[in-house]
Formats: C-alpha cells, sequence, structure tokens
C-alpha cells in the first residue's frame, strides 16, 4: 500500500480552528449592548461628560455634531450601572442612569445640551431614568 502526502485534509481543518478562536470575540462584539449619545450640530459650544460604567469611568468632551459610545455588559447582574454626566461651562449638569438595551440605546442631545424627547426624535426615554448617585436632573 503506498503512502499518499497531500496537504488537503490539513488545510481544511485551518479555516475551521480560526473560527473556533476567533467565535468568542465575535460573540462579544456582537452581544454587548451600546450607548451612544448624540450631540446637535446646532450646540452652543463644547460638553463635557463623564461615562461611568460599573466603576469603569471616561471622560471627554463633545463639540457640536460629534457624538460619544459606552459598552454595557452582555450579562449584567444586579448591581449593574452605567451613568452619564454631562455639562457645559457656564451651564447647568445633567446626569442620566442608563438600562442599556440591545444592540443599541441612542441618546440626542438638543442644541441646549438637553435630552431630546420630543417625539420622532429616536431618544430610547424608555431606557433612562435619573440618577441615583448625583443631583443634576436629566
Amino acid at each position: 500500500m503506498a503512502f499518499v502526502f497531500t496537504f488537503a485534509s490539513k488545510f481544511r481543518k485551518w479555516p475551521f480552528l480560526v473560527v473556533l478562536l476567533l467565535s468568542p470575540l465575535i460573540f462579544w462584539y456582537v452581544a454587548t449592548p451600546r450607548v451612544a449619545v448624540y450631540y446637535s450640530k446646532d450646540g452652543k459650544g463644547e460638553l463635557r461628560y463623564i461615562w461611568n460604567t460599573q466603576h469603569r469611568i471616561d471622560k471627554g468632551g463633545m463639540l457640536p455634531g460629534e457624538a460619544t459610545a459606552d459598552l454595557g455588559h452582555i450579562f449584567p447582574n444586579d448591581q449593574f450601572f452605567m451613568e452619564f454626566n454631562w455639562g457645559s461651562r457656564g451651564g447647568r449638569d445633567h446626569c442620566i442612569s442608563i438600562a442599556p438595551k440591545w444592540p443599541k440605546t441612542k441618546i440626542y442631545l438638543d442644541s441646549n445640551g438637553n435630552i431630546d424627547s420630543g417625539i420622532g426624535s429616536g431618544t430610547d426615554i424608555d431606557h433612562l431614568k435619573r440618577c441615583t448617585i448625583d443631583d443634576a436632573k436629566p
């Protein structure tokens, strides 16, 4: 019996192994809920913000027409929280607590930096509530 050495059987295993190794990363990317905050193009200046997602803090700024986003948890527990604080220099501070929904929760801010909650605004109001830690109103 002659032994025939071919690479065909070895090459067929690699795509399967690559998919198997990448599947947890793909699952994490697809299953993680996201929250995005969009600032109106007609805004009156820079907004400073602080994301606090389960004590993971991110600070930054948004100019009119810009947006910011953060990730929730795939399997949040009872202690999970996500808060978004923002304000402008000389303006009032805002704070909301967010219960992210899959795949994406969208929050639109008007030109004054307030949450745009009008009909057809696109803001997912049903996943927002007043902050429990901060006194600033949404």
